[in-house]
């Protein structure tokens, strides 16, 4: 399965949320894309559908191939602790969602492209994968060359860093990631719970 490129308004439909952001389309029409438009009678989901879909919900939030959320999911079922909320951790510690959490970056795929194009630092070294798991202590910084660019000082001057468990210094445009979020830290509306019953079929 490749990545999900085509419209995002059809996405935040299907889920009855703006998984992207604020998304005028879906203020129009919330209901699920079809051709039979809203009046479409539609069937009541089964207890698998309904998991299935916030697993589907996650992925597309975080922008995740099905097998990275498989493997962080089996990482989380690993360790001790809450095991949806380990998954959500470490979804939130991707190299991509923490750019996009420091107000780098406008969205997660623009912070995915930041990142694959060698503009990020961790630690001072150039990290080009966007899934890399950032951990406590690590300082995540707009490299030298690229703290010029356009598209990060708009993001920078739009967007502030609010998430508790993350630092940003505005003058040397690094952040330091303090902590792994908490379960009332992370912002996104997912049940994870209803992840892990999906898994544990």
């Amino acid at each position: 399965m490749a990545r999900y490129t085509g419209p995002k308004s059809k996405i935040a439909r299907k889920f009855g949320e703006a998984i992207y952001g604020p998304d005028k389309y879906l203020e129009k029409k919330n209901y699920p894309p079809g051709s039979h438009g809203a009046d479409k009678r539609r069937r009541k989901k089964s207890d698998y559908g309904v998991q299935l879909q916030e697993k589907q919900k996650a992925k597309y939030t975080y922008g995740m191939l099905e097998r990275q959320f498989e493997n962080l999911f089996k990482k989380a079922s690993a360790k001790t602790g809450i095991t949806g909320e380990l998954l959500l951790q470490f979804c939130e510690a991707r190299l991509d969602n923490v750019v996009f959490r420091l107000g780098v970056a406008n969205s997660r795929a623009g912070a995915r492209q930041l990142v694959s194009h060698r503009h990020i630092t961790i630690n001072g070294e150039v990290c080009n994968v966007p899934s890399c798991q950032v951990k406590p202590g690590d300082v995540i910084g707009v490299r030298q060359k690229s703290k010029s660019l356009e598209v990060i000082s708009e993001s920078l001057a739009a967007n502030s860093c609010d998430s508790a468990w993350l630092s940003w210094n505005r003058d040397n445009m690094t952040g330091e990631f303090m902590h792994y979020p908490t379960r009332e830290e992370i912002p996104e509306n997912i049940n994870e719970q209803l992840i892990v019953e999906l898994y544990s079929k």
